[in-house]
C-alpha cells in the first residue's frame, strides 16, 4: 500500500514555475505577499519560584522541570532552596466567650525552591512554561519572572557630541 501511495505521488504532473508567464497588462492570480515574520524575542534569564507544603514534592518537580529543560536544550542555571521553611502560626481560642487560657495553635510551613534558566528564545520559553504549568502538582504554586533582552535605542547608541 505504501508503494502505491509513493507511485501515485510521482504520477501527478509537476509544473515548473518558469512555465507560468503573465503579460504585462494582466495581473496574475498570486496570493498577496505576506509580511516578514517578526524576529523571536530573546530572554537572558527565566527565574521560577516554587512554593509548597511538601519539600519532597518540590524536589521531585524541580527534577522534572530541569529534565524538561534539558530535552528542550535550555541552559540550566542555579537551583536552590532555603534551609528553613517559612512558619506561620495562628492561635485561636477553644471557647468563644470564656476560658482564655485554653487556646489552640495551628502552624503552616511553606517550603520554597528557586530555579534559574538562561539564554532562551520566546517560542522555547512559551513552550517550556506551558509544559511545566500543565504538569504542576497539587499544593505547589509557581511564579515565573523573565528578563528580556532588547536593543539599545538609537539615541543612546551614539555618544553625545562634545561641546
Amino acid at each position: 500500500m505504501l508503494q502505491a501511495i509513493r507511485t501515485l505521488r510521482w504520477i501527478q504532473p509537476v509544473r515548473a514555475l518558469s512555465s507560468v508567464t503573465t503579460s504585462p497588462g494582466v495581473q496574475a492570480n498570486l496570493p498577496p505577499a505576506t509580511p516578514a515574520p517578526e524576529p523571536d524575542k530573546l530572554y537572558s534569564k527565566l527565574e521560577i519560584e516554587l512554593r509548597g507544603i511538601d519539600p519532597a514534592v518540590l524536589k521531585s518537580y524541580t527534577w522534572f522541570a530541569t529534565t524538561a529543560a534539558e530535552h528542550l536544550g535550555i541552559e540550566k542555571g542555579k537551583c536552590w532552596s532555603p534551609r528553613k521553611a517559612h512558619h506561620e502560626r495562628m492561635t485561636l481560642l477553644k471557647s468563644v466567650h470564656i476560658y482564655k487560657k485554653h487556646r489552640v495553635q495551628y502552624e503552616v510551613r511553606t517550603h520554597f525552591r528557586y530555579m534559574n534558566f538562561h539564554k532562551l528564545t520566546g517560542s522555547t520559553l512559551d513552550t517550556f512554561l506551558e509544559y511545566i504549568e500543565r504538569n504542576l502538582p497539587e499544593g505547589v504554586a509557581l511564579q515565573a519572572s523573565r528578563t528580556e533582552l532588547q536593543q539599545i535605542p538609537e539615541h543612546l547608541r551614539q555618544p553625545p557630541e562634545q561641546v
